[in-house]
């Protein structure tokens, strides 16, 4: 169920005072941080993951059995106009302050947009992989947005010593179905060992992602949810708020060390 409750001065006094006293953040985002930007949420009521087809297409197996077919699929998943043009909304810009503050953030991201990074977060764990980047599954050489999007089928241009090209059909870092997820054991480490854990924009009913916050030490860490819509961990949060990502964040982070 949707809240969007706009936060009361307590809890926004509260989420200061804790932030101010932390030392060591780990935040956990969802698409919720992203929306706010511009990008859809995928699993929203009209989302594209209510597109079956092209739900199924986003497979290892379909990648592998036909990246032709795959590619021009992927590109209108993850790389239509709309989401090439978002840029960091309050939210990312407000995380990547607490580390000009002087604090230690650890960014675990169920997003592939990149914006954390664009925003200026330096220690970011894309579990889902990263949309800007793909890597040729022959040689191991990586490319950047640029390359991916100059052509309709990306393919790796690296040159050997005779000057043959690879040519081989490269491959996204975003995870796909049928994929592991990347960084599971450095995230469970930054949740437990953080003294606050931002819990923001996600509905945490993915696995494993959504076990995530249940390996924070409840005797030592604070547990903040910002989410608009309810989740199964709200009653394990600290300091609960059902309000927009963004607006939460910039009201509570100082602007400025």
């Amino acid at each position: 169920m949707t809240r969007n409750t706009p936060p009361t001065e307590t809890q926004l006094d509260t989420l200061r005072s804790w932030l101010e006293d932390s030392r060591r953040i780990t935040v956990l985002t969802g698409a919720g941080m992203s929306t706010e930007s511009g990008i859809p949420d995928f699993r929203s009521e009209n989302g594209i993951w209510q597109d079956e087809a092209l739900l199924g297409a986003m497979t290892d197996h379909h990648l592998r059995e036909d990246p032709e077919d795959f590619w021009p699929k992927y590109k209108r998943t993850f790389l239509a106009p709309e989401y090439l043009r978002a840029e960091p909304n309050a939210g990312h810009r407000a995380l990547a302050r607490l580390e000009q503050l002087g604090k230690r953030v650890t960014v675990i991201t169920q997003n592939v947009d990149g914006l954390h990074q664009l925003a200026g977060s330096s220690d970011v764990l894309e579990v889902h992989g990263s949309a800007r980047i793909a890597r040729c599954p022959r040689c191991g050489s990586e490319y950047g947005l640029d390359h991916i999007l100059a052509s309709d089928i990306p393919r790796c241009t690296w040159e050997d010593q005779k000057g043959a090209v690879c040519g081989r059909i490269l491959h996204p870092d975003t995870v796909l179905f049928g994929q592991p997820i990347r960084h599971y054991e450095k995230s469970l480490y930054a949740i437990h060992a953080c003294d606050l854990l931002l819990i923001v924009g996600t509905s945490l009913t993915v696995e494993p992602v959504a076990s995530l916050p249940h390996f924070a030490d409840h005797a030592a860490t604070r547990i903040v949810l910002i989410n608009l819509d309810e989740t199964p961990f709200d009653p394990h949060a600290d300091l609960l708020i059902h309000a927009k990502a963004g607006e939460v964040l910039a009201r509570c982070v100082p602007q400025s060390a």
